[in-house]
């Protein structure tokens, strides 16, 4: 008898763990058991997000207007089975002058063992600095930092300073005041590291079903997300443990 349930049962368990409010807490718990394993955030950590897309809105502009100004467009609550389907928290953003519409993941990943150790989930519009405070992760035993450039900026050097972080955020070059030579071989050193994070992304694109979401909503997207994140963990344990019994 098979006993793996059917994707139906999985989503109605996933939206019960969302209504309940305890994914944030089953992410922390598996955290602690990590630590009880010996596993505990060493070597620093690195910071990154990734563009989460979701299926594009077909409205018109006013009705994205209106949307963006955190309203509710005009006869929209009149068909309360149009509105279901009617993504008001996603946004649109350019990357490389490419749009995408959708959310963000920015995590926080430890050097020494790769887990995620935190997480934040946002609207793709949030630029990725602004989560630097929320992703920054006082228990690792390390206080250096890597980031892209997206974090660079004197008041991210002055927040990890006073929170007795040494940063290894890549230097930004700016219009006609472009990188040195030594700022560039700097910045290649330090993507040496800072690339790991770029392989949590990968196995999450190429073995966890991709990016692109069909939840609808912060709130849903928040809970399939941090799931997401917390199955990386599950799977990045199982790897570790299988690795290291059969070195053994």
């Amino acid at each position: 008898m098979n006993s793996i349930p059917d994707a139906t049962t999985v989503a109605f368990f996933r939206e019960r763990l969302r209504k309940a409010e305890v994914i944030e807490e089953l992410f922390e718990r598996f955290e602690a058991y990590l630590r009880s394993q010996g596993l505990q955030a060493r070597g620093g950590q690195i910071i990154d997000a990734t563009l989460v897309p979701v299926p594009k809105q077909r409205n018109t502009r006013e009705e994205n207007n209106e949307i963006n100004a955190g309203r509710l467009p005009e006869g929209w609550d009149d068909n309360p089975d149009r509105l279901q389907q009617k993504d008001l928290d996603a946004r649109w953003t350019t990357k490389n002058s490419i749009s995408y519409f959708g959310y963000k993941n920015s995590i926080c990943i430890d050097v020494d063992h790769g887990f995620i150790r935190r997480y934040a989930v946002t609207p793709a519009n949030i630029h990725d600095s602004q989560m630097l405070p929320r992703l920054l992760d006082p228990e690792n035993e390390h206080d250096y930092v890597w980031a892209d450039s997206a974090y660079s900026g004197k008041c991210f050097e002055d927040l990890l300073n006073l929170g007795g972080f040494e940063s290894l955020i890549h230097e930004k070059g700016a219009r006609n005041h472009p990188l040195s030579d030594a700022a560039m071989e700097l910045n290649r050193i330090k993507s040496s590291i800072r690339a790991c994070v770029e392989h949590v992304f990968g196995c999450m694109t190429m073995s966890m079903g991709g990016k692109l979401t069909r939840k609808i909503g912060l709130e849903r997207n928040e809970a399939w997300w941090g799931l997401k994140n917390l199955t990386f963990n599950f799977l990045r344990y199982i790897q570790r443990s299988t690795h290291i019994a059969t070195v053994s």
